[in-house]
């Protein structure tokens, strides 16, 4: 008889993040846990030693941006834990989450409204994948997508009201994890990690 897959627990930055971990569990058949939004990764990293702990006994997922802090992902795991747990799956999105929905790039292009030669072909490498991904929405067809997800005009934000909501709307509908990793390094290496803990067992 087949056993079937632990729940994977999760704890990301922030709720676009959420529903990225949570389509990335679908997409592999893994069924998820509670996954816990910290509100940014400060209070993200201050609480990564518990959630370590948690991982001594069944399956997590933390999910951190890379951004600036550091080189290359590997260097950012080590700086924030040096010894993950048994069932510990630490992740970084090279370098925001916004590079592993880029990555699918006929997609998000049908989202957005724009051609798809406008999508970049390693959104690993962009400097600024949020920016990219603003100013994308900036110059599309769809005048819905330009008022939710490009700033206001001296708002003094960097996006607009409905950004996290829209990029939530393409992770549910449109984004397919398995034909995205092909552009990206990071987005596939995630994967493998999740495949790699789906037949473990937890510990009781």
């Amino acid at each position: 008889m087949d056993v079937p897959s632990p729940a994977v627990s999760g704890v990301v930055e922030g709720i676009v993040d959420e529903a990225v971990i949570r389509r990335l569990l679908q997409d592999i058949g893994m069924p998820p846990g509670p996954v816990h939004v910290a509100g940014g990764k400060n209070q993200l990293r201050q609480r990564i030693g518990g959630y370590n702990h948690a991982a001594k006994h069944c399956p997590w997922i933390v999910l951190v941006d890379l951004n600036h802090e550091a080189d290359c992902a590997p260097a950012l795991r080590a700086a924030w834990l040096s010894a993950p747990a048994k069932h510990m799956c630490f992740r970084v999105a090279v370098r925001e989450v916004e590079a592993w929905l880029l990555a699918d790039r006929q997609q998000i292009a049908t989202f957005l409204g724009v051609p798809p030669s406008k999508i970049p072909q390693t959104p690993d490498s962009l400097d600024d994948p949020k920016g990219t991904m603003v100013n994308l929405a900036r110059r599309s067809s769809r005048k819905e997508v330009r008022e939710d997800m490009v700033p206001r005009p001296n708002s003094g934000r960097s996006e607009g009201p409905a950004y996290a909501s829209r990029l939530i709307e393409f992770v549910h509908r449109l984004w397919r994890p398995s034909a995205a990793e092909s552009h990206s390094d990071s987005l596939r290496r995630c994967r493998l990690a999740l495949l790699g803990i789906r037949e473990v067992d937890c510990d009781v």
